[in-house]
């Protein structure tokens, strides 16, 4: 059995994908940001990803330039490319991992942390959606 199309889909170009690509990831740095939830390390990390995105492209028209091919071609350009991935990879990990445990979120009306430690809504004795079978995660039983 043959896919047809297959053929079809080879010969689109994909830099008009990439540039809407980084519409999320911008509308998603807005978020972070004015969350005000992540640790300010990891934000930078996650910011410093643009950077990464900005010195591929331009290592990508270097090496189509000046050596006519590819970027994953030209193993010097490719992998000081890489290298500014990993300082944003490692950004967001020191970020995240110098966080301190259970920091609770800068307002405390908007959630707070169950007994076990999980995130909840409300806490108001009654489930803000009582539950269809009947059961109730107040029951004792």
């Amino acid at each position: 059995m043959t896919v047809v199309g297959l053929g079809a889909l080879a010969a689109v170009d994909p830099s008009p994908l990439f540039v809407l690509s980084l519409l999320p990831y911008l509308a998603f740095l807005r978020w972070a940001a004015a969350s005000k939830r992540f640790p300010p390390l990891a934000l930078r990390g996650f910011q410093f990803t643009l950077v990464f995105v900005a010195v591929t492209i331009a290592a990508a028209v270097v090496a189509e330039l000046r050596f006519g091919q590819q970027l994953a071609d030209v193993d010097r350009l490719h992998g000081s490319a890489e290298a500014f991935l990993t300082v944003a990879n490692l950004l967001v990990l020191w970020g995240f991992s110098r966080a301190e445990p259970g920091q609770e979120p800068p307002d405390p009306e908007a959630s707070t942390t169950g007994p076990s430690g999980e995130q909840v809504l409300s806490t108001g004795v009654e489930p803000a959606v009582p539950p269809e079978d009947g059961a109730s995660v107040l029951d004792p039983e």
